[in-house]
Order: C-alpha cells, then structure tokens, then sequence
C-alpha cells in the first residue's frame, strides 16, 4: 500500500528478473530515499534467511508510478517479489493477500505504519486478508471480514504462503478490547473549588462549544481541560477506528495500542510551527490538529502561540476537517475537536489575582490581549474566568463534582440534540448553522429584551450573537426544558468575558 494521508492506496509491486545484465536491482515507481535504501537491507535478509538473491539484472517497479512511494513497509513485499520472480517461491497464494512489513538485516520483520488502513483497503477490495508483522497484527484484527495472518520473519512469510507453514488468523474480541480500553485516570473530583468553571465546561461538553479559559498561574486550568475527555459522551466504535487510523499513519499509536477507545487530549507547545500544527510535509502528514480528532486541543498559553499559527486554525474550526494543498495533489485529514485554551489576563499572570500586585501598565494588557485577533475569539463560544482557589476549598475534604455525575448530565443533554437533529446525525448545538439557529432557538420577549441589551451594550457581531443563542440552547437541554428562557441567555452572555474588558 502507499498511504496518502491517512488512506491507503493499493500499490504493485513488480519484478522482472532478466537473464543477463548488472546485478544491482533498479527500483523506480517514485520512490523516497527509505524504499530505495530498502535494496540493501533486503539483500542481506534475503541472504541471511537461507535465500540467494538474484544475480542478474533485477527491476523493481512500485505501480502506480504517480503515487509518491515513502517508508519501509514495501520491504517485505518486494523481498516476496524478488523470490517469485527468480523461481526459489512457487505459489498463487500471493494473489489473495496485502502484503507488508519491514525487514532488518537478519531477516526479522519489524512493524510498519498504517496497518488499520491497510486492513481497512483488503475489505474495501475484497482481498482475503493481510500478512503483516506480528506487532501490527492486533491493530489490522480489530477489521472484521479480513483474515490477519501475523510473521515475524521472511522465512515464516515464504513458507506460509508456500503452503509448508500453517498460521492461524489473529482474532480479538473487539468489545471486551473496546470496554477494557475506554478508562480515564483522572477524574474532575481531583479538583477543588472551581465549580463554576466545571459548570462552563459541562456546557461546552454537552453541546461541543469551544472554550476559554482566563486566569493567574496555577488556578487549574490544565488540570480542568485535561479532564474534559471524562465527561464528553463515550466514543463510538466508528469514531474511535477514525481516531486510530490517523494515529497509525502517522505512526503515533502507542506500542502494545491495537485501539484508542478515549478521546485523545493534544497540548502542543506555543513554539509550534504552522506545519506541525496542521500537518504538512513534502508527503503531507497530520498534524496535531488531526491528532485531536474527536478529542480534545488544549492550547495554554494562547497569546504565546504565533499569529499565524493561530489564524491557522479559523476556518479548521469551521469545516472539521483539513486540506493540505501540493503542486501535484490534494490530501484532507479529518479534524473535528473540541478547542479548549488557557490564557493569562496579562503578561504578568496577577491582573485578577487579589493575592498578588500587577505590574502591567493598561497598554501592556490591551498588546497581550490584541494577539488573539477578534475573528478567532468570535470562533470560541465560552470565555470563562478561572480565578485563584482559597484555601479553604484546597483543604475541603469533600471532594468536588465527579466526572460522572457530569458525564451522566452530558449523556442527557446528547440525547436531546439526536432527537433534534435526528438519530442518525452527529451535529450538536454548538455546530448548528444560522438557518438552524433561527429554527431551533425561539426566546421569549424577556429573552429577546436582553439580548439585545447586550448585543448593543457589548457590541457582539453577528457570529458571537449566534455564539450567545447556541450556548443557551445547550442550557436549556441540560436543564431538560424544550424552549430557551431568558435566565438561559443571561448565563450564555456571562460567558462571553473577552467581550468586555477585563
């Protein structure tokens, strides 16, 4: 296979082994420095596992010739090819399976990127099923309708398709795998205090609102946003092989990982790179954006990131998805993520902190401030303020709101939205579009009073007006009431804090 993005394409290897000529194979079909490297490494495989290379002229070509050829993984296929093609493998076998792997020198086959796409490919294409390393065979297992057939050596390989060794196909039990793997260590009960701030961030759970975090150092906001994930409804069994698949190809999934049954949580650092962000690369990759897919990105530090690495992420906001643009092509990565972020409300951290000076000057606080343009808060539904905890909550030994009893409330509030939006839709509130807005958001004449109040007060454009109807939609389903009140627009308005000054 050739993966382009995280889809794999079906990719022939053919040899031709002529009578005479030079004896260094020529290997062609656009392939990168690791496939043309993977010569010598198969000739010393191919010795060193009881085989002869061929000595006359060898061609190697990888079809299509227009797909870019990257990795190792046509190692053991071309190895297989050479063999066939030099009469020491007589066998029609080869033609029922999708064949991978690395070798190393002595013949070993060692684990290769993109196995779950790659089982994904031999059921779309009605391939009997795969022979892969042994380290990938749990991940390709968790397919149904492919038989995975794991080696650990070239040798195993040949005589397995030779018919002189017998493999079983690699079996999981797929729900016991699911259930065992969906488990969080950490839980919002870890949390003192702070229950206002869980409350916002049931809401943007409930109803997949980006979020905002404002406050001094060390006020729980990392520890909040990396426990979001315990209270968002329990992945699906399609999301969580969408989550793997990009994990696999970009060779991120954990060792021992067959499959990602929690939401991930992606912090990057704010030194990152517009490319590391997104995803890029002469061969398009993912980038940390795809790696938050049906997840969580937790920004910290927001005003430190570039501006251009922020601005990057707007109109990704909006699609769910993105597309990395080549001369030759065109790759898209999924990226639908709950964008959380944290920042502090001025250079120094204290503007809010009641226990320590500020010594930032007002210009100083609007220049931090103004590095998150406008149209990117618009796009960040809940800005909540996360002030210092005392502490007398820090030594309460009733611990707080566990996740739960919000995941319970969170579930509720899904089930509200399906039968809105339909059983079979994944939109929530907080990705409803105008039209659905107008639609499903009617406000009584208290409600309408004061949003208009704060529309002229706090001067909300009209994607932050929208921003305010959707979070109290979300509201008023966690309340389990069908119409929006106008109690329900008053707690949306408080959330957005950045529309005010600090």
């Amino acid at each position: 296979m050739a993966l382009v993005g995280i889809d794999a394409v079906p990719c022939q290897v053919e040899v031709d082994v002529s009578g005479r000529g030079f004896a260094n194979p020529t290997l062609v079909g656009l392939p990168d420095s690791a496939v043309k490297e993977s010569i010598d490494r198969i000739r010393s495989a191919l010795q060193n596992s009881g085989f002869a290379r061929p000595k006359t002229r060898t061609t190697i070509n990888l079809a299509p010739a227009d797909i870019r050829k990257e990795g190792p993984s046509y190692d053991l296929p071309i190895a297989i090819g050479m063999l066939l093609a030099d009469g020491q493998l007589h066998t029609e076998r080869v033609d029922d399976f999708l064949i991978a792997g690395e070798l190393a020198l002595d013949g070993q086959v060692r684990p290769i990127r993109g196995a779950l796409s790659l089982a994904m490919l031999a059921r779309e294409r009605s391939f009997r099923g795969l022979i892969i390393p042994r380290d990938n065979a749990q991940e390709a297992a968790v397919v149904d309708a492919v038989e995975v057939y794991a080696i650990s050596s070239l040798s195993e390989a040949v005589g397995f398709l030779a018919g002189t060794l017998a493999l079983e196909p690699t079996s999981i039990d797929l729900e016991a795998l699911f259930a065992r793997a969906a488990r969080y260590d950490v839980d919002f009960a870890d949390v003192r205090g702070q229950e206002h701030v869980k409350r916002a961030l049931l809401i943007a759970a409930a109803g997949r609102h980006n979020v905002l975090m404002i406050g001094p150092p060390g006020t729980g906001k990392t520890m909040l946003a990396q426990r979001l994930p315990t209270i968002l409804p329990p992945m699906t069994l399609q999301e969580s092989l969408e989550t793997t698949r990009i994990y696999s190809a970009s060779g991120r999934l954990p060792a021992g990982t067959s499959l990602m049954a929690t939401r991930p949580v992606r912090q990057p650092h704010h030194s990152i790179s517009v490319p590391a962000l997104v995803g890029g690369g002469t061969v398009p990759s993912a980038g940390e954006i795809s790696a938050a897919h049906h997840g969580v990105l937790f920004l910290d530090e927001l005003p430190e990131f570039g501006r251009s690495v922020l601005e990057s992420l707007r109109q990704v906001m909006e699609d769910g998805r993105v597309t990395i643009a080549r001369a030759h092509s065109a790759v898209e990565f999924p990226a639908d993520f709950l964008l959380v972020a944290a920042m502090n409300p001025c250079p120094c951290g204290y503007y809010t902190d009641p226990r320590k000076p500020c010594k930032c000057t007002p210009a100083q606080i609007d220049r931090y401030l103004a590095r998150i343009s406008g149209p990117l808060l618009e796009r960040i539904d809940i800005h909540i303020e996360v002030p210092a905890v005392p502490v007398t909550a820090l030594r309460d030994a009733q611990p707080g709101t566990d996740s739960a009893t919000m995941r319970a409330q969170v579930e509720r509030a899904t089930v509200i939205q399906r039968e809105r939006f339909g059983p079979k839709s994944t939109l929530t509130n907080g990705r409803m579009t105008s039209r659905q807005v107008r639609k499903y958001v009617t406000l009584d004449s208290e409600g309408e009073r004061i949003l208009r109040q704060a529309v002229s007060e706090l001067g909300l454009s009209a994607r932050a007006h929208d921003k305010v109807l959707r979070v109290a939609r979300t509201i008023a389903d966690l309340a389990g009431e069908p119409h929006v009140r106008a109690v329900h627009v008053c707690e949306a308005i408080q959330y957005r804090r950045l529309d005010r000054r600090l």
